[in-house]
């Protein structure tokens, strides 16, 4: 009896994460209304600093320059900051060379690797704008992104708010299809509790915007300081949410490894946050805690219900022939998860990309947690080699 309340724990946890609980919210969200968009005059719009760490970004410095000064935002009231971490190819000359372009351009170099949240802390002391948009290099704006996420902003009240990355052109190869996929499944579930909740669980580092001064100090040696920042924003009891409006560009990764180590850097982020917020989860359980648990801590604990299920699912053959179904059931789906893990550079691969994919980002979930526990010694990283030309 206990081992089988042990098995639908997990597999509940499961189903809850990944179906029943986007299902729900995105149920909610229709009978709810965004607010209106507001009309600010000119004058009265804030100052808005875009503020990022680059590191070894000679590949797309200038583009994400250029498209943060190509923007509708009224000029005088934009600047730009950032943060070379010590990069050893062309990005500190480009951007020395773009200075002259753009008055409004601060630039920064460290001479040690310091790692992106200890930029960014340093960055933003020394900033006086109104509002910060946090941001990666290889993130592209649109000459829409700023305005509609000031707007966005000002219009709820909120704290802070998160854009809409989309990729580019997808290529038929690698992981493409399937990191498109689940990016967007997250935009919508994001939006579903922006309406909702106005408690966006965890605003992506790419694109979003924050008022100065609810930015916290991030943690030395932190991973995935976006969520850190996002929480802290909730603790505060401000509000969170997300604009659909407010796209911008990412190149998408083709490279399985390559995605795997970012995988386990965001892995070692979440169990950072886990740690550092889990009291929220009881203290304002509704919809605050109710929302961390469903759309973000069911998730990473989802390769511990995998081998639970296993393992349980193989003690219980002998109580009832569900378990020896299921476990016939989730053998195959391991051996698919397996090859489309394998072969995802193989255009026959086709659907069995989805099942590797599923495993492939658990796996890293897990090896993630034992890095967590033996301690962070450095977060200093490498850029994530995308399908750059």
């Amino acid at each position: 009896m206990v081992l089988e309340i042990f098995f639908f724990i997990a597999l509940g946890g499961i189903v809850h994460t990944y179906l029943f609980y986007p299902l729900f919210m995105r149920l909610l969200s229709l009978f709810s209304k965004e607010t209106p968009t507001v009309q600010i005059p000119r004058e009265d719009l804030p100052t808005v600093e875009i503020i990022f760490a680059a590191y070894n970004e000679e590949a797309v410095i200038r583009q994400k320059i250029e498209s943060s000064f190509n923007s509708d935002y009224p000029a005088e009231k934009l600047s730009l900051r950032v943060g070379s971490d010590n990069s050893s190819d062309s990005t500190n000359d480009i951007i020395t060379k773009l200075e002259s372009q753009y008055p409004a351009l601060h630039f920064e170099v460290f001479e040690k690797r310091t790692g992106k949240s200890g930029i960014i802390n340093k960055l933003i002391k020394k900033s006086s704008a109104d509002l910060l948009i946090l941001t990666d290099a290889n993130i592209i704006f649109t000459s829409d992104t700023i305005p509609e996420l000031v707007n966005k902003l000002m219009a709820d009240k909120a704290g802070a708010c998160g854009g809409t990355i989309i990729y580019g052109q997808l290529p038929q190869k690698g992981i493409a299809r399937q990191e498109n996929t689940y990016l967007n499944m997250e935009n919508r579930l994001k939006l579903a509790e922006s309406m909702v909740f106005k408690n966006v669980m965890g605003l992506e580092g790419g694109c979003y915007i924050i008022k100065r001064e609810l930015f916290p100090q991030i943690p030395p040696l932190y991973f995935m300081e976006d969520f850190f920042v996002s929480l802290h924003v909730l603790k505060l009891k401000e509000k969170v949410i997300f604009s659909e409006k407010a796209i911008c560009y990412e190149d998408v990764s083709i490279h399985g490894k390559e995605e795997f180590k970012r995988k386990i850097r965001i892995s070692i982020g979440n169990f950072q946050n886990l740690n550092h917020y889990k009291r929220l989860i009881l203290s304002r359980f509704f919809p605050l805690g109710f929302a961390f648990l469903s759309h973000k801590i069911l998730r990473w604990l989802t390769p511990f219900f995998m081998i639970a299920l296993l393992v349980l699912g193989l003690l219980l053959i002998p109580a009832a022939q569900f378990y020896f179904l299921f476990i016939l059931f989730y053998l195959f789906f391991l051996l698919l998860g397996i090859l489309g893990a394998l072969f995802s550079q193989e255009k026959w691969a086709g659907w069995l990309r989805y099942p590797g994919h599923f495993l492939h980002m658990n796996l890293a979930l897990l090896k993630g947690f034992f890095i967590y526990l033996k301690g962070v010694k450095n977060n200093a990283w490498q850029p994530t080699r995308r399908n750059q030309k």
